[in-house]
């Protein structure tokens, strides 16, 4: 069941290069992100209500009992960010983790397509995105996940690290024929 969530808070982008989630895994690797939701933010609602009917198509007249378990052992697609309050942004918050071993669709503002040399979006940056809300019930067990569909940029926010914090204010400006011995 296909999502759009509309500005939210993005978290660890891996947007422009698929990356192993896990070294040891043998599973491909993919394009991923988190993506920050204020708990009383009305998409919440929306979030539990697509996941209940994913829920029900794939388990039918169990689904109720099959989603309390998924519920109880956080094994669904939305999180309680307390769980994860060791990372900037998180506290106080619910999220959404997305992925996909298909490179997503990434927009500016006005659509047009961005790059990595963009430097943007970034983790801490406000975010539409679009999301595929899957079940899962396999050897692994079951669960309710999201995959990673797009993502457009939509404002700046404080970044969440990993960035660069210096601007032009943090150098000198050189005069013309200055050679590398004169500013030492």
């Amino acid at each position: 069941m296909k999502i759009k969530l509309q500005n939210v808070r993005l978290s660890f982008p891996n947007l422009f290069t698929a990356k192993k989630q896990d070294a040891d895994s043998s599973s491909p690797p993919t394009f991923s992100a988190g993506f920050l939701i204020n708990p009383t933010d009305k998409q919440i609602q929306m979030i539990e209500d697509a996941m209940q009917q994913v829920a029900k198509d794939k388990w039918g007249a169990k689904w109720e009992t099959v989603y309390k378990g998924m519920k109880v052992s956080d094994k669904l697609a939305l999180h309680d960010g307390d769980t994860k309050a060791q990372y900037a942004g998180y506290e106080g918050m619910m999220f959404v983790n997305a992925n996909n071993p298909v490179r997503p669709l990434v927009l500016d503002r006005d659509k047009s397509p961005l790059t990595e040399q963009d430097g943007k979006p970034y983790g801490g940056c406000y975010v539409n995105v679009s999301l595929e809300l899957w079940a899962q019930d396999n050897k692994f067990g079951k669960r309710i996940n999201a995959s990673l569909g797009g993502v457009q940029f939509v404002k700046d926010g404080d970044r969440f690290g990993g960035g660069s914090s210096a601007d032009e204010s943090d150098f000198d400006e050189l005069a013309e024929g200055a050679e590398a011995d004169d500013l030492v």
